[in-house]
């Protein structure tokens, strides 16, 4: 073989291989790389083009092998699953006739990725049938049945699924060769063969464990006026021991689910006659204000100013910050004297009317203004859920107005923030800088030097960060923080967005070291969010058990009997008089049933108060799972209490 004759492929870490064209891409893998990876190869990248690894290799290349580690592996893994399950539905049911199948982000009610597939079959899929066709597929993965290729002409293709009855897949061939096509591709594995694109692993048992999750009604090709079809959504997980891990999570999850607590704890309800809206109740309320209170004291003791604004504004407003092309669909609108008014679904336009309302001096920066106003979103009453989607919340919301040679310190310190207040709660977490968007009102050398900015921040910080295209605000990129919860969830919480584009729109200015004007640079910020969305990520992340500072009762009294009720009130008052959220349970119920009671309710401590406590002028505490500590002085307990009180930020 000439040197001619030789392609020259090239590893992840940029070792050059040299292969014989027409190697196809498992060979080279098991040749070139090594066995244990070729073992667990489910498919590769071609210049960052998925294919299978029965691909053969014709040109020099950048490859990229994939794996159940990898999320283009697992994709791989899913696709290959929607296949298997079709044609375990057609093997039960040979009157079923396939439609399309493809991978999804979620399925329903299971917080995972997964897959679906629709079929044209009148009878429904009942749960009995569910479970015989999620036993089939897993015999089908089991079989190790080979996942072959082959390619056929268009007009080929056409006659063939007339003449298997499979209508569907003839209209889609049909509506490809209309579109210019001349070939497809269609995949076997054992005797069933079906229409698709591909890649799929080499062969079923790649594929690992399915469970399929529910079965629904849905239309073909999402049009209500098309014939209705049976949607069968499935998962696939790499092995059984992973499936029995997530069905635990999800069981954890409805345990800990913030709108099931949420109504055990007595911390808030929501009403039909106010949808998208929490009702805080004491409770609530307390853990609402204690959460804001610790944000506001650390903010204060950091140089922020607490501002509060109007709640409705003139559509001028939203005009001149841009808000009422960008957002207009989601604001409440309403009309007074003929000219129209929204209630504010954002702080920083009104921000900027503050700042923008005396003469300003490159002295006075960096100004920070803080808020917890209430805000109003129009959200569609379909999307809305607990406290996580909501129509009415509030932020502790800020915006930091500096020059631009401010900027990059400005960042570092709401990072910096960021980091101390989510170590607080034990919460971990991931950063992400999202660019200008399409239609970014700032222009491209705008966008540019902002994303630098905030690029060099993250690196002088040494934060890790992953990239998202075109996800950033209309006014300025922006970093998102994603907390990872006590179930290793991840929730989209904080925000740094950098801003060239407002402060110009609203005239804003400073007079400079020089005398002249010059504009200055916004950093909108956030660090919970939204209270309503933070505290439904906390509720689930304690599972209803809060730390003493946050918890709405730090610690109830109960006595062995009424005759101990004075000495139980004694304690009361000398704890509420330190500041602590302390309860009796002045009920006659037996101690056992006010132990059963206080632990439902989830308070940090129980207090046991009989003869001997009140004799010795003591208390014997008892932490919220059952922990007994020894018998102490009411004094000791105090100092341990408030102690434990103290917000740790």
């Amino acid at each position: 073989m000439s040197e001619s004759d030789l392609l020259t492929i090239t590893l992840p870490d940029g070792t050059p291989k040299r292969v014989a064209a027409g190697t196809t891409v498992g060979t080279f893998v098991e040749m070139q790389i090594g066995r244990g990876l070729a073992k667990a190869a489910l498919g590769a990248k071609l210049d960052g083009k998925l294919v299978d690894l029965a691909t053969h290799l014709r040109a020099d290349a950048q490859i990229q092998v994939l794996t159940s580690k990898s999320a283009e592996g697992l994709e791989l893994m899913r696709h290959s699953a929607a296949h298997v399950v079709a044609s375990a539905v057609q093997r039960l049911f040979p009157e079923a006739k396939v439609t399309i199948g493809p991978v999804v982000p979620e399925v329903p009610g299971w917080d995972y990725p997964g897959f679906f597939y629709d079929f044209d079959y009148a009878q429904g899929f009942t749960p009995e049938q569910l479970d015989q066709i999620e036993v089939e597929a897993n015999k089908i993965v089991a079989s190790g049945a080979k996942f072959a290729r082959r390619e056929l002409s268009i007009d080929e293709a056409i006659p063939l699924f007339k003449a298997k009855g499979e209508n569907f897949k003839v209209e889609i061939i049909e509506d490809l060769k209309a579109g210019g096509t001349q070939t497809v591709s269609l995949y076997q594995h054992g005797d069933w063969e079906d229409l698709c694109r591909g890649p799929h692993v080499p062969e079923t048992s790649k594929v690992g464990v399915i469970k399929l999750a529910m079965a629904a009604g849905a239309y073909w090709r999402g049009d209500h006026r098309n014939k209705q079809l049976q949607r069968i959504y499935g998962l696939v997980f790499p092995d059984r021991k992973a499936l029995e891990a997530h069905v635990g999570m999800l069981e954890e999850a409805r345990r800990r689910d913030h709108r099931k607590l949420g109504k055990e704890l007595e911390l808030f309800m929501i009403h039909p006659y106010a949808p998208g809206a929490a009702f805080w109740l004491p409770k609530g309320t307390v853990l609402y204000q204690t959460l804001g209170d610790a944000m506001r004291r650390l903010l204060l003791a950091h140089g922020y100013g607490e501002v509060k604004t109007p709640l409705v504004f003139n559509k001028s407003l939203w005009e001149t910050s841009g808000h009422w092309d960008k957002y207009r669909e989601n604001m409440f609108q309403f009309e007074v004297e003929e000219q129209a008014f929204s209630l504010k679904p954002m702080n920083c336009p009104s921000h900027m009317l503050i700042y923008g309302s005396k003469r300003r001096s490159y002295r006075e920066l960096p100004i920070r203004y803080y808020t917890q106003d209430v805000l109003h979103r129009n959200e569609p009453s379909g999307a809305l859920g607990g406290l996580t989607r909501v129509r009415q919340f509030s932020q502790d919301d800020a915006h930091v107005f500096c020059t631009p040679e401010q900027v990059h310190a400005e960042a570092t310190a709401v990072i910096d923030l960021i980091e101390t207040v989510y170590a607080g709660f034990g919460l971990t977490f991931s950063a992400k800088l999202s660019t200008a968007p399409a239609g970014f009102l700032g222009g491209a050398e705008v966008a540019a030097k902002a994303e630098a900015v905030l690029k060099s921040v993250l690196e002088a910080k040494k934060l890790a960060y992953a990239m998202s295209s075109g996800d950033g605000a209309f006014y300025g990129p922006k970093i998102d923080f994603e907390v990872t919860d006590s179930l290793n969830r991840k929730w989209q919480c904080a925000t740094i967005q950098l801003d060239y584009v407002l402060p110009p729109r609203f005239g804003l200015n400073y007079i400079g070291e020089d005398n002249g004007e010059h504009v200055p640079v916004v950093i909108h910020r956030a660090i919970f969010g939204s209270y309503e969305r933070f505290l439904a990520i906390l509720i689930e992340h304690y599972a209803g058990v809060f730390p003493v500072w946050l918890s709405p009762v730090q610690a109830r009294i109960l006595t062995v009997s009424d005759k101990f009720m004075d000495y139980g009130r004694e304690v009361r008052d000398q704890l509420v008089a330190r500041g602590l959220r302390v309860e009796l349970d002045e009920q006659s119920d037996k101690l056992g049933a006010k132990i059963r009671d206080a632990e439902m309710a989830k308070v940090p401590y129980l207090v046991v108060l009989g003869e001997k406590e009140q004799a010795a002028r003591a208390v014997s505490p008892r932490k919220h799972g059952g922990e007994d500590l020894k018998s102490m002085s009411l004094s000791d307990f105090e100092a341990l209490l408030v102690a434990q009180a103290k917000p740790p930020f």
